[in-house]
């Protein structure tokens, strides 16, 4: 029986290895990590992380051919293929702070592997890492081997948050990447098998190691300069009176574009954008192709942008103030059908909102009032690495408070910010809202997600990223 060994029991690791599990029975699939609390929810009715059709695949697997363990060690050495899926946090100090992606952990769980190790072993990349780390883990693996042969493949995932199962049983494609070498084919091949049986062939690409690293990045680049590249157009759009809908839907229908990845919002989040760009700029700051550098730099730059534009139009409407007003955040996920808040657009937005000394009222199905308290306390770059070397800030934020439905969060508000495109929020009775707010009520629809002429017919001042603009907020003066 081939035996698979994850070491990182997270967004990628646990779905990926459940599904792997699932289409592949005949094969033993461990997912170890050194969290006690995470592997303990892996092995509970409630699991760490919130991904629809995840449970199914996980309870269908878990304690036949899937186990969750603390035992790192020991499932590292059983092992024929070794997955990494830890975290690549990006440097807060020392050289490429701000930029380049801190691989502590990556050659932390090098090092175990050689320790453990008493048979050859395929070792996959599995996080996203910047190019060249395979490189300096086959470094650490040869110079410790023992007479032991690693083949190191990159593998990496391309999977959204919110629908990884379906993308994992669909993928568009599934990338390997491996040494040109007889034993790195046969590596490559190795993995192939797994994969093939669910994946078409067509689909499985193979190339040489620099490539697949790179390809993920590259990736992640593209989607989120298309964002950044519709949200430029939304501010334009609004300076003009054109919709961005209409202009994006327009631009969607060419061929060569495509429409997806086209819709305004207030910005883009989530664990991987900011991160893998800002790792790809140190990557081209170091090759020498600065102008490559500053060009992806712009992509980060405008949303950015776009955030603090968006909490610009919401406090000069409002008077060019929001001291003491109650505003109603509905949604802290950086997207629907996740409840992970990393690098979402909601943590800026509420900052600066609080920096103006609002009263918040956050709602969002799948955010705990915990999370959004971390996550408005913690310094950048500190939500990725592990839980348990994150701070234990003891400080809250005391201006405020979770909500147990949109309607506790909306009652007596000033204002509502759609932060999140939650389907509960599209059918909301926004009647009964503006009965029970203050007024003038305001609606900041950061997703585009609500019938604006509805909500002005109910009496709603409403601002909707792209959209031609409410009379009102035409004669409030724009902050900078």
């Amino acid at each position: 029986m081939v035996k698979i060994c994850c070491i990182g029991a997270g967004y990628v690791g646990g779905p990926t290895m459940a599904v792997i599990a699932l289409k592949c029975p005949h094969i033993e699939v461990a997912v170890v990590d050194i969290s006690v609390p995470r592997i303990s929810a892996w092995n509970s009715d409630q699991l760490p992380i919130y991904e629809p059709g995840l449970d199914d695949v996980v309870k269908q697997c878990r304690g036949k051919n899937l186990f969750f363990s603390t035992d790192v060690e020991k499932h590292v050495f059983e092992a024929d293929i070794v997955f990494v899926s830890v975290n690549t946090p990006t440097k807060t100090r020392g050289l490429g702070a701000g930029k380049a992606a801190d691989l502590t952990y990556w050659e932390s769980a090098a090092r175990m592997i050689a320790d453990v190790s008493k048979s050859d072993k395929i070792v996959v990349e599995k996080s996203t890492v910047p190019v060249k780390t395979a490189e300096a883990i086959e470094k650490i693996l040869t110079h410790n081997s023992k007479g032991i042969n690693y083949q190191i493949l990159s593998n990496p995932e391309f999977l959204a948050e919110g629908t990884a199962i379906q993308d994992l049983f669909h993928p568009d494609r599934v990338l390997i990447g491996g040494r040109e070498t007889p034993e790195g084919f046969k590596a490559v091949q190795a993995l192939k098998d797994v994969y093939s049986h669910w994946v078409p062939e067509d689909r499985i690409l193979t190339t040489n190691l620099w490539s697949a690293e790179l390809s993920k990045l590259a990736a992640n680049a593209f989607l989120a300069q298309r964002i950044s590249s519709v949200n430029a157009m939304s501010a334009l759009c609004e300076a003009t009176g054109a919709d961005v809908t209409q202009v994006s839907y327009a631009v969607g229908k060419d061929t060569r574009i495509g429409p997806k990845f086209l819709n305004a919002s207030v910005g883009f989040g989530g664990s991987c954008f900011q991160k893998d760009i800002l790792n790809l700029v140190y990557i081209c700051e170091c090759n020498g192709l600065p102008e490559v550098a500053e060009y992806w730099k712009q992509v980060i730059k405008i949303n950015d942008y776009q955030k603090s534009r968006f909490v610009n139009r919401l406090v000069s409407s409002m008077f060019n103030t929001v001291a003491n007003k109650k505003v109603a955040i509905l949604g802290f996920a950086f997207k629907k059908d996740t409840g992970d808040t990393r690098e979402t657009p909601a943590i800026d937005v509420c900052k600066g909102l609080l920096g103006d000394k609002a009263n918040l009222s956050i709602y969002d199905p799948q955010v705990t009032e915990d999370q959004i308290q971390r996550d408005l306390t913690m310094n950048k770059f500190d939500w990725d690495h592990p839980l348990h070397l994150q701070p234990t800030s003891p400080s809250t934020v005391k201006k405020l408070h979770a909500a147990w439905d949109a309607y506790q969060a909306t009652k007596d508000a000033h204002a509502i910010c759609i932060l999140t495109e939650w389907d509960e929020f599209k059918t909301l009775d926004f009647q009964r809202i503006y009965d029970n707010m203050q007024k003038p009520a305001f609606v900041f629809d950061g997703r585009n997600i609500v019938d604006v002429n509805k909500l002005r017919e109910i009496g709603f001042i409403v601002y909707s990223i792209g959209k031609p603009l409410d009379a009102w907020l035409k004669d409030m003066p724009a902050v900078a």
